[in-house]
């Protein structure tokens, strides 16, 4: 062997693709929020302070909508023309090895496309406003998945797992990037119908606990018990902080407290919610432009132009 010294950061580096980081980083990070616990014991450090960044920052927000059950991609921004071209023929090529049913034959889109803006964007005719803003968009044509099931696709699509558990987008982003709101959670998912693998699509997993997402399910009722029923925030805090300490007791005779350290944290963002939160999810403050434009008026469009709504709101 080749006489190589590495350091013990080199090591973690290099060995098990690099997990050794994590571990390092949870310790190294455990290491200033003992720091400061040592200075006050009321405060408690916030995972999700921004971090520093490599790169200037260019994107301010992430809204990603995931609709699962919606239309095929072949019907909307991706024209195939081979598929049209052999509508009705037998599969030229090899059939897959896992099918749902038998498959008769090709199938070409029924839908005209044509090229929109000076990009020569192909869009649908389905999609006649989104055509008018294709210069805006960035398509992806060579994503792909591997499972025709509904669960394991729909963890793969957030996940870029089929099977295991892995941390979610979400999480990856907050985990990386922090959040400059340190009142509101910093990454939530807006679904009031639980989609397949629920929770697990928006699982921290292996990451710390704090960077999972904050499902909101009812839209009437994003938070529920966010209010203080005694309406007194000075009596509240010194409650929360005295549960702090102890909780510090507790965490300090253990060789890790992640989970513990989310729920402290949780605690102290729940408390700075009280006054921001409800604001930030009431939409009847928006106006009747902004509502028609959302398209709350109408009964087939309220649900979603809620969420999205409420997802504009959130990042603003």
């Amino acid at each position: 062997m080749h006489n190589l010294t590495l350091t013990r950061r080199e090591m973690l580096h290099q060995t098990g693709c690099g997990f050794g980081l994590l571990a390092l980083a949870d310790l190294l990070d455990a290491g200033r929020s003992a720091n400061a616990a040592a200075t006050t014991s009321a405060v408690v450090s916030n995972p999700l302070t921004p971090k520093s960044l490599h790169f200037r920052r260019r994107a301010r927000s992430c809204i990603f909508l995931f609709m699962p059950g919606g239309p095929s991609q072949i019907d909307l921004f991706d024209p195939k023309p081979l598929v049209k071209q052999y509508h009705g023929e037998p599969l030229p090529s090899e059939k897959p090895k896992l099918m749902h049913s038998k498959t008769v034959g090709m199938f070409g889109s029924p839908w005209k496309f044509a090229r929109h803006g000076q990009s020569g964007l192909e869009v649908s005719e389905l999609l006649p406003h989104i055509a008018a803003q294709v210069d805006d968009l960035c398509v992806i044509r060579s994503m792909m998945a591997d499972n025709i099931n509904h669960t394991g696709a729909n963890l793969q699509m957030n996940t870029g797992e089929q099977a295991l558990s892995r941390p979610s987008l979400g999480s990856w982003l907050t985990y990386g990037l922090g959040s400059k709101n340190a009142n509101l959670p910093g990454f939530v998912v807006i679904a009031p119908n639980s989609p397949p693998k629920g929770a697990s699509l928006w699982s921290s997993s292996f990451l710390p606990a704090a960077y999972q997402g904050t499902w909101i399910q009812d839209l009437d009722r994003p938070i529920r018990n966010i209010a203080d029923p005694h309406n007194d925030l000075a009596w509240q805090r010194e409650k929360l902080s005295a549960l702090n300490r102890l909780n510090q007791l507790h965490r300090d005779r253990r060789v890790t407290g992640d989970q513990l350290d989310a729920r402290i944290a949780s605690f102290e963002l729940a408390f700075r919610m009280q006054s921001e939160a409800p604001e930030a999810f009431d939409l009847a403050q928006e106006s009747g432009a902004i509502e028609k434009l959302y398209g709350l008026n109408d009964p087939h469009t309220e649900t979603f132009g809620r969420q999205c709504l409420m997802a504009r709101r959130l990042v603003e």
